[in-house]
């Protein structure tokens, strides 16, 4: 009787999940604009009213999955040891991030960024990346650090999205670990 509860979030999860990934394959292949609901629906087979049970518009579920990245790497900083100072674990968390998720595709990051730089979800956008650097100072405010914790956020979630951006963009062979890990080591520099 215990796992009944266990068994239902995990399915909710599940569907959660792929209503999300309907949406984004469908927003990436024909555009935000000309993506509907039913569409959404039909794709991850499930009914109209089911998607909405989980998600209040199309914004809603192309925007899961960069949501619960971000609740995945608050959630790898704050578990990082005790004695790592706030940089290591916020390294450390990357590193843990790509060693569950693995590395992505280049084609596909590219597409995906460019399916979110639709006008509607900018703002909401905003947001996320707002609560995440503030729940990363949050983080990371008792760990020993040289600088405040905040400064420490924002310029490690810059150093990730601009070599998200520089990887995306390049034409070379390296993955994103090797561009994240190049980049990151250029800003820390006046942190360590």
């Amino acid at each position: 009787m215990d796992s009944t509860p266990g068994l239902r979030e995990r399915k909710k999860a599940e569907t959660r999940q792929a209503v999300h990934e309907a949406a984004l394959r469908l927003v990436v292949s024909h555009g935000l604009d000309s993506v509907t609901v039913e569409a959404i629906a039909d794709a991850a087979n499930i009914s109209r009213r089911t998607f909405s049970n989980y998600f209040s518009g199309k914004e809603d579920a192309l925007l899961y999955g960069e949501e619960q990245r971000i609740r995945a790497l608050v959630g790898q900083v704050r578990a990082q040891p005790a004695g790592m100072s706030a940089w290591q674990a916020l390294r450390g968390s990357i590193e843990e991030l790509r060693r569950q998720v693995g590395e992505p595709e280049r084609e596909w990051a590219l597409r995906t960024r460019l399916a979110r730089q639709h006008p509607s979800l900018l703002a909401r956008q905003l947001a996320n990346h707002a609560a995440l650097e503030r729940d990363l100072a949050e983080a990371v405010a008792e760990r020993p650090s040289t600088v405040p914790a905040p400064v420490l956020a924002a310029a490690f979630l810059v150093a990730l999205r601009l070599a998200a951006l520089v990887w995306t963009e390049e034409q070379q062979t390296r993955t994103l670990r090797e561009v994240m890990n190049e980049t990151l080591d250029q800003i820390a520099l006046p942190f360590t």
